[in-house]
């Protein structure tokens, strides 16, 4: 049975980090694209940034880059995003995906 578990959400302050994680099992981790999504209340998901499966391709949404870091360790079935220097903006549930499959999502709620 496939699951990815997100983890790590919090309610940091602006300008503050968080790390958040994604564990998977259950499906060959390694050979997948593998993605950050997020969505904020009464908005559509947005793609925040993803990685290829060996970890060498790395794209992100405009909006986080050179905030965010994506990446991941397919020894441990286990994806990654680094968030620093956040915004109010950056509020939102944030999940992983990879090819069908979704995590349940982790909440981000960035407020002072």
């Amino acid at each position: 049975q496939v699951h990815l578990v997100e983890s790590g959400g919090g309610l940091p302050q602006p300008g503050g980090s968080l790390r958040l994680s994604c564990a998977a099992s259950g499906f060959t981790f390694g050979s997948y694209y593998m993605t950050w999504y997020r969505q904020a209340p009464g908005k559509e998901r947005e793609l925040v940034a993803d990685i290829s499966s060996a970890g060498g391709i790395t794209t992100y949404a405009d909006s986080v880059k050179g905030r965010f870091t994506i990446s991941r360790d397919n020894a441990k079935n286990t994806l990654y995003l680094q968030m620093n220097s956040l915004k109010p903006e950056d509020t939102a549930v944030y999940y992983c995906n990879g090819g069908v499959y979704w995590g349940q999502g982790t909440q981000v709620t960035v407020s002072s």
